[in-house]
C-alpha cells in the first residue's frame, strides 16, 4: 500500500482560481490582470470573486477604467484580497489594487470545454466580463511547498491547465495585452491559466 501524502495545518480555502495576466510586451509590465475564484470553502463560506485590474499601475484611474472586485460575498472577497491576491507576484505592490471598487456581482455563468477553450462570465449591473482562455494544453498537477508558494506560508496542491492564448473583456471591448511565457513545476505554460481543484493550507 502506498505512503499516504499528508499536508499539515489548516485549510484556508479551497475551490478554483483561474487567472489571465496581460502585457503588451513580454518585458513589459502588466496591462491586464484577472483573477478568478470560486471558492467551495473558507472561513467565509462559500462564494465567486473577481479581482479586476483594468489600471494596474494607477490607485485611483478614471471610472471608466477602474479596478474592479466583483463578488457574490463580500467579506470572502475582503479576505482572499487582502491575504492571497496581494501576495500573487503579478499583482504584489501593485497601486491598482489600493483602490478597489467592490461590486456585488449578478451572476456567474461558466462555458465551454477546459480541452480547448473556456470562459467564465460574470455580469454585475451594467458591467459584463469575459474571461476567455484558448488552446489548452495538457492537465498537471503539483504541490507547491510553502515557501514557494505565493504568500510563503501555505502548502498549495492544485491542478493547472496552461493556455496559448487568452483575453478579457468588458462589455465586449477586449482589454489590452496578451499572455507571455513562464515555466510552472517544469511545465511551460503562459501567464493565463486554469487552476482548478486549489487548496492553500497554512503551514
Amino acid at each position: 500500500m502506498a505512503d499516504t501524502m499528508v499536508f499539515p495545518g489548516r485549510v484556508e480555502w479551497s475551490g478554483e482560481n483561474p487567472g489571465i495576466s496581460l502585457k503588451q510586451q513580454a518585458d513589459g509590465p502588466f496591462t491586464t490582470l484577472a483573477s478568478f475564484f470560486r471558492v467551495v470553502l473558507s472561513p467565509h463560506g462559500r462564494g465567486h470573486v473577481l479581482v479586476l485590474l483594468r489600471s494596474p499601475q494607477e490607485a485611483n484611474p478614471a471610472p471608466e477604467q477602474a479596478n474592479l472586485c466583483l463578488h457574490d460575498n463580500e467579506a470572502l472577497a475582503r479576505y482572499l484580497v487582502g491575504n492571497f491576491v496581494s501576495n500573487f507576484g503579478a499583482f504584489r505592490g501593485l497601486p491598482g489594487l489600493q483602490g478597489l471598487t467592490y461590486r456585488k456581482l449578478d451572476g456567474v455563468t461558466t462555458s465551454g470545454d477546459p480541452g480547448s477553450t473556456y470562459t467564465e462570465t460574470v455580469r454585475s449591473g451594467d458591467l459584463t466580463v469575459e474571461l476567455t482562455w484558448q488552446g489548452l494544453g495538457e492537465p498537471f498537477c503539483f504541490a507547491l511547498p510553502p515557501d514557494k508558494s505565493a504568500t510563503g506560508h501555505h502548502h498549495m496542491p492544485s491542478l493547472f491547465v496552461g493556455c496559448d492564448n487568452a483575453m478579457v473583456k468588458v462589455n465586449g471591448r477586449a482589454l489590452l495585452g496578451a499572455p507571455v511565457p513562464r515555466e510552472v513545476a517544469g511545465h511551460r505554460i503562459s501567464t493565463a491559466m486554469l487552476a482548478f481543484s486549489e487548496t492553500w493550507i497554512r503551514a
